[in-house]
């Protein structure tokens, strides 16, 4: 069992500590799938954002009822049917098997429940493994910080009461048991149940396999057309699917008493922080939104020209299957798309998000990141909450809070280092409240 503050700081979330006591970091990379890339201030070039509050006729929204009931539909259209693709609703046989339904762990410090979700009656579909963990000593129904992992279960966290899962294989395009060792999004809980919240996680790879020939064993397969043997323009890409699958995480949250289902708040890293940027996006019952580094497909700006672009994304050898086949038509042309970051970072409000960056990770663009932020700050204002209450540049280690939306830059590379886990909680304090 970990003894003190210091040890679990360094422990927190080990796999994704990127940077942290390494050496100077190597150059990124200067050309990528043989698409440029450019890290140069001086080359980003004028560009004009799309604005949030103008309808598609050009008409200003000046209410909260016209950005919710006209401007917001079209926002959540654009990014459907251009960039993530259309997601189904809810499956009419979905269903929850609860089969820990509260074992001690963390030594006596938290209930552990095991669910899996049933997303049809047939069992050739995909099902997701949820690990939930609960403060043992609450006495009403807890706030959640659910995040979205890369690994499997039991590689999660260091209990051994977890059922062993299996992942994806992209060399076999099989399930397989999971590499020995620690794995990457290793959590730490106990920080997080002793300040009163639940912690839930599952494998990304249980809704759809994350590599270019994964198709046929994820979820979006079981929804093609009778006859339908490509993807249409729009259909949904697995950032969508993975999104989709938090959202079934959400169902279960509310058949679950203990746990407080207006008061969860979604986190992921990298392509996962892309993954619940969209699901905070699409799904207004998540409270809030912690999105670590998403970069490009995520929370940067697309007409900003600095670091990865949509070309980078969409070319045919790296991550197409990703996003809707749509979202291909812009690679090189953002300008000409009706959609870009800002608008993403808009649809979450009027609800809190917190974009944590790098301070060296040019490739996701933390300064594209906050200029998104910044622009999407007149929606917030709009809604009654607050926006970043500046318009420059922090440096790093200088976090920016509000009751709408916030930023974080810590020295380093992508992902996260042991530091952010301070802001992570403190954020998550602010936003949901565990004492009440």
């Amino acid at each position: 069992m970990l003894k003190n503050a210091s040890t679990v700081c360094l422990l927190v979330f080990s796999a994704l500590v990127l940077q942290a006591q390494a050496p100077p970091p190597t150059p990124p990379p200067g050309v990528v799938a043989g698409i440029p890339v450019n890290y140069d201030e001086s080359k980003v070039g004028a560009y004009t954002l799309p604005d949030p509050l103008k309808l598609n006729d050009g008409k200003p929204v000046r209410d909260a009822k016209t950005w919710r009931e006209k401007r917001r539909p079209q926002i959540v259209e654009m990014f459907e049917t251009q960039q993530y693709g259309r997601a189904p609703g809810r499956p009419a046989d979905e269903s929850f098997e609860v089969f820990d339904k509260g074992s001690a762990a963390f030594g006596g410090k938290a209930i552990r429940k095991q669910v899996t979700i049933h997303l049809s009656k047939d069992a050739n579909w995909p099902e997701i493994h949820l690990l939930v963990y609960l403060p043992v000593a609450a006495k009403q129904p807890v706030p959640m910080f659910f995040s979205i992992n890369f690994g499997a279960i039991q590689s999660a966290v260091d209990d051994p009461g977890v059922t062993p899962q299996k992942v994806w294989d992209a060399k076999t395009n099989t399930l397989i048991a999971p590499p020995a060792g620690r794995g990457f999004g290793r959590m730490n809980v106990e920080p997080l149940l002793d300040a009163g919240f639940g912690v839930a996680t599952f494998y990304y790879g249980d809704v759809d396999p994350d590599y270019l020939d994964g198709f046929k064993n994820g979820i979006r397969a079981r929804y093609l057309k009778p006859g339908q043997s490509e993807r249409a323009g729009d259909d949904w890409g697995t950032i969508a699917a993975w999104a989709w699958g938090m959202s079934r995480v959400e169902d279960y949250f509310e058949t679950d008493q203990s746990i407080d289902a207006k008061r969860v708040a979604i986190h992921g890293v990298s392509r996962l922080g892309k993954t619940v940027m969209w699901a905070g996006a699409r799904d207004r019952r998540f409270a809030a939104v912690i999105a670590s580094c998403s970069g490009e497909g995520g929370a940067a700006l697309s007409r900003r020209d600095y670091g990865e672009t949509i070309a980078h994304l969409t070319a045919p050898t790296r991550y197409p299957y990703q996003f809707a086949a749509n979202y291909a038509k812009y690679a090189g042309f953002p300008d000409t798309a009706p959609m870009d970051a800002n608008l993403l970072v808009a649809l979450i409000a009027p609800r809190p998000l917190l974009l944590q960056t790098g301070s060296t990770d040019s490739w996701s663009d933390p300064k594209g990141e906050f200029l998104a932020a910044v622009a999407a700050g007149p929606v917030y204002k709009l809604l009654g909450k607050q926006d970043l209450g500046t318009e420059v540049w922090p440096a790093a280690k200088t976090p920016l809070f509000s009751d709408g939306l916030n930023y974080y830059m810590h020295e380093g590379g992508h992902g996260m280092v042991a530091t952010d886990w301070d802001i992570y909680l403190e954020f998550l304090k602010k936003q949901l409240h565990p004492e009440q």
